[in-house]
């Protein structure tokens, strides 16, 4: 097919080398998989690096580390290890052939190179949402920035993107990128939330308190005016039905930070026809975390949005069980799968299909923020007690082979207790 082009052969391929993909490099390598990691970046870890601030690692190293320290830790056990990586490999092309037969077609500073594997664990992460993606309108200038932009001026190249900062988004990546602008000396004008309620984990929504920085939820930025740099933003009151009201000020700023949230980056998944949940914007996937297509498994912010790299790299480990279990059997064999459904004010809920097999987290947000709730799946009489759900804050619920088996189909709800 590539006569000219080199071509590799591993039992595995993963493709993204941040925190999912190290971990299921490492898990692969321990199973005893020839394993070969490519990543587009010119270092391991993925963001991490340019996450210094504390709170990786509770659940999966069972200690506060920071997104430094949590990436480094992964790197060394996979150089420990010997598995082979690449860097500076950017994906061009995936191929599926059949069953046991996927090519992968990279290129490198050495060259361009196929690769033949027998399964592939898709780990590419995620993309930020933009200014224009958001209707943000207005003058074309110096000073906007999406927020893992200005992250990574500040934390990795040591550059001061701005002085006076509107930050768009309540998310944690915006709510954390205000502090870090507070704490170089810029004044954080304001963090504008669509929503009427903040967007991120509570510990991390106490930024704006401690540090003095006006909220305004139920509102949007939607035009940014400046001659060379942003010189000022409008910001427009929305009603619940989130239209504009009418009513609208406009805020004097050098920068604008545009934290809206993240979008799985599952491009090249579509054009090898992975079936897409529209929901989560990441693949429909079983238990094993395979898609739709057999062989290609899929972990991390690719399989849907977390707000814990913890559960990044807990998928990742679990996507290489699966390869594994791929591998060794020529395949997942068919089976009845039950299918998990969206109940009453369940947003979004990976995994997809369960085979009752094999005990199994669910992991899912809720649609809107409510107190005292139950999580219930009726079909196995399931009940759990919940003080608080916030579409922010992922769920992440264990369910037991022996309960699963009990139904044909489950639907997941988050109703009040």
């Amino acid at each position: 097919m590539f006569p000219n082009i080199p071509a590799l052969s591993y039992d595995v391929v993963v493709i993204g080398g941040g925190p999912a993909g190290m971990a299921a490099a490492i898990k692969a390598k321990e199973l005893g998989l020839n394993v070969l990691l490519l990543d587009e970046n010119d270092y391991l870890g993925g963001i991490l690096p340019q996450c210094i601030h504390p709170g990786f690692g509770l659940h999966y190293f069972k200690e506060e580390l920071t997104g430094p320290e949590f990436a480094s830790r992964l790197a060394k056990r996979l150089v420990e290890l010997g598995v082979e990586y690449r860097t500076s490999a950017r994906v061009l092309e995936i191929r599926n052939y059949s069953d046991l037969e996927k090519f992968v077609l990279f290129t490198s500073p050495a060259g361009i190179y196929g690769v033949w594997a027998k399964a592939i664990i898709y780990t590419a992460g995620a993309r930020e949402r933009h200014a224009f993606e958001i209707g943000i309108v207005g003058d074309r200038v110096a000073g906007i920035y999406t927020a893992g932009e200005a992250q990574t001026l500040m934390d990795i190249y040591g550059i001061m993107p701005g002085r006076e900062v509107v930050i768009v988004g309540s998310g944690d990546v915006g709510l954390i990128m205000a502090r870090r602008f507070a704490l170089e000396g810029a004044k954080v004008k304001a963090v504008v939330e669509l929503m009427p309620y903040p967007g991120g984990l509570a510990r991390n929504v106490m930024i704006l308190r401690d540090f003095g920085i006006p909220l305004y939820l139920s509102h949007k930025v939607v035009e940014v005016r400046g001659r060379r740099r942003v010189e000022k933003v409008k910001v427009v009151k929305v009603d619940e039905n989130l239209n504009e009201t009418g009513e609208e000020f406009w805020i004097e700023a050098d920068t604008l930070v545009v934290s809206a949230g993240l979008v799985p980056a599952v491009k090249k998944l579509k054009k090898v026809g992975v079936e897409i949940d529209p929901a989560t914007g990441g693949p429909v996937v079983n238990d094993r975390l395979e898609t739709s297509v057999p062989g290609i498994f899929v972990a991390g912010n690719s399989l849907l949005i977390n707000d814990l790299v913890d559960y990044v790299a807990e998928q990742g480990e679990l996507a290489s069980e699966g390869a594994k279990e791929f591998i060794e059997n020529g395949g997942i064999e068919s089976r009845k799968w039950i299918k998990v459904n969206r109940g009453e004010n369940v947003r979004l809920i990976v995994p997809h299909y369960l085979s009752g097999e094999r005990d199994v987290y669910l992991y899912l947000r809720v649609a809107k923020p409510m107190e005292n709730v139950e999580l219930r799946i009726p079909e196995i009489d399931k009940r759990i007690k919940l003080p608080v759900a916030k579409p922010a804050e992922m769920l992440r619920i264990k369910l037991k082979a022996e309960e699963i088996r009990k139904a044909e189909r489950l639907t997941v709800e988050v109703v009040k207790a």
